[in-house]
């Protein structure tokens, strides 16, 4: 999966975007261009700038087009990338009530959906979307990795280990999901298996955001119970909900 470009990209977006390159897209408005537009600024790094330019493509698909969905669900994404909640849960909700998601996409909105109410506090809302999410994409291993760190935060140690385990099975080396099980198992009271995990996830990523935290944990006694930000975004990083051959 796309644990560890993701956590690139979280650090990307907190930090001083350069500007913009001259665009290869074309320079008229239409649904095509400003899909163009969205997906070079999401590959820069620019997701406020993506997700208004899928929102404007959305709005220029025609009426019944499935695209307009995808577009909005891509725009959902960005906001979430963008640090902005509050509008990709409107993005995602407009996405979710039409019929241009389907199967997987579908699923990947409802996963977005869920760390959007997550960042805005709303644990209830989070859980019911991860469960809706997991009906068609339960092989998704970011799926049980948040998941397990939305259980941590509702205070129940037994749907996170278990979920953490279900991610482990599908990216058992994923440095990410290697330092949500250290922080589990740190919670359950299994500190020596919590530093195997840690140090295992720093084996993994040596240069990573997920060895960094892993690093930190160890050097710790107490290791709070929240997932840092940089583990637990994920921005665009596998063209979730997006055309990615616009015309």
């Amino acid at each position: 999966m796309i644990f560890l470009i993701a956590a690139a990209l979280a650090q990307a977006a907190s930090g001083p975007v350069a500007p913009a390159p001259p665009s290869s897209c074309p320079t008229v408005l239409t649904q095509a261009a400003q899909s163009c537009r969205a997906v070079e600024a999401s590959n820069a790094g620019r997701f406020t700038e993506a997700a208004t330019a899928f929102e404007s493509a959305a709005d220029l698909a025609p009426a019944g087009d499935p695209a307009r969905e995808r577009a909005l669900a891509a725009a959902g994404n960005m906001w979430i990338a963008a640090g902005q909640p509050g509008r990709a849960v409107v993005a995602l909700d407009k996405a979710l009530a039409g019929t241009g998601l389907q199967a997987e996409q579908h699923g990947l909105a409802l996963l977005d959906r869920a760390r959007a109410a997550e960042a805005q506090n709303d644990l209830k809302t989070a859980r019911a979307k991860v469960s809706e999410a997991a009906k068609t994409i339960g092989e998704d291993p970011y799926l049980w990795f948040f998941s397990a760190a939305l259980a941590v935060r509702e205070e129940d140690l037994p749907t996170a280990k278990a979920a953490i385990n279900r991610a482990l099975a599908m990216a058992p080396d994923s440095a990410e999901v290697l330092f949500e099980a250290g922080h589990i198992a740190e919670a359950e009271g299994a500190n020596a298996q919590a530093r195997d995990y840690w140090n295992r996830a720093i084996n993994a990523d040596p240069n990573g955001p997920a060895a960094k935290a892993a690093r930190e944990a160890l050097a710790m006694s107490d290791v709070p119970l929240t997932v840092t930000n940089q583990v637990a975004t994920r921005p665009n990083g596998d063209g979730e909900g997006q055309d990615k051959n616009p015309e």
